[in-house]
């Protein structure tokens, strides 16, 4: 059976069936591949029951593997996984839901903002890949937003204002927006702000997208306030219901997502029921910006 792709969605995403992810990839379903994340920006692979280990080997068709550190407040000496994934779990090392007050479990809420991953990082993500092993019963979609669309559904004089916008992105800001304000010393220089553009080109196809995130709190030149109400009117534009895709996750489902083009947020779940979702990310290969420090 030969690769092929089904469109979810009149602007993206699409559905990819006749490839069985727990074998290697030839060489011509990884070119195939990749150029469908170019033009769907977000694919779906259905009843793909695979291991961590098979997921990362996925990934790495597609890029080095991304170093997950400073991306969370969980410790190392506390991680439930040792695989070399991502866990985006609601679980803790005992394999069962974290307590509502657990400090790991409110830092991972921030996941429920619209957000690109790793924007908070000098060089961000460029895909991530994540596989659904325990389905939550209630709650727990994942939409996806594109970015391109929302780009050029802006009007001329909104896209020759926000060109060459440069915003600072920490995972400080969208955590504070949801009164998540405790960090140690270490963790806040660890989540120091990078720099980003606010507006991206892609490097196959040179279609310019929207880059925004919950991360972004500030724009060079602006102040704060002036700065986050431009955000707010941009995101609100951005994930209008034309432009987003709703995800219902089934087992066994794995997605693949290029951050470049792409917002994306969980909605809330059953936090007393076990979600096991587990992410592996391609790392990206150059920065928005030159980076320099973001006071």
């Amino acid at each position: 059976m030969s690769l092929n792709i089904r469109k979810l969605h009149p602007l993206f995403v699409g559905e990819v069936t006749g490839i069985d992810l727990t074998k290697p990839l030839s060489r011509d379903d990884a070119a195939a591949i990749e150029s469908a994340m170019d033009d769907y920006a977000v694919l779906l692979f259905p009843k793909q029951d695979i291991t961590d280990e098979q997921q990362l080997a996925f990934a790495m068709n597609f890029g080095e593997r991304e170093d997950p550190h400073g991306g969370s407040v969980a410790k190392a000496a506390d991680a439930r996984l040792t695989t070399g994934v991502n866990d985006v779990s609601n679980l803790g090392p005992d394999g069962k839901p974290l307590p509502r007050d657990n400090r790991v479990h409110l830092f991972n809420l921030g996941n429920c903002l619209w957000h690109s991953d790793s924007s908070f990082r000098p060089i961000p993500a460029k895909f991530s890949l994540l596989s659904a092993r325990i389905v939550n019963p209630k709650g727990g979609n994942t939409e996806f937003a594109d970015m391109r669309a929302a780009y050029d559904a802006l009007d001329d004089d909104t896209k020759a204002e926000i060109e060459d916008m440069i915003c600072e992105h920490s995972l400080m800001t969208s955590r504070g927006a949801l009164g998540f304000l405790d960090y140690t010393e270490e963790e806040k220089q660890m989540f120091k702000p990078v720099l980003q553009r606010l507006v991206r080109t892609h490097p196959a196809h040179g279609r310019k997208s929207l880059y925004l995130s919950s991360h972004a709190g500030a724009i060079q030149g602006m102040s704060v306030p002036e700065a986050r109400v431009l955000l707010r009117d941009l995101t609100e534009h951005a994930t209008q219901p034309a432009f987003v895709y709703v995800h219902r996750w089934t087992q066994h489902d794995l997605i693949m997502w290029d951050n470049r083009q792409t917002m994306h947020r969980v909605r809330r779940y059953d936090q007393s029921q076990p979600r096991d979702m587990r992410r592996a990310t391609v790392a990206g290969d150059a920065p928005t910006v030159a980076q320099q420090a973001a006071e």
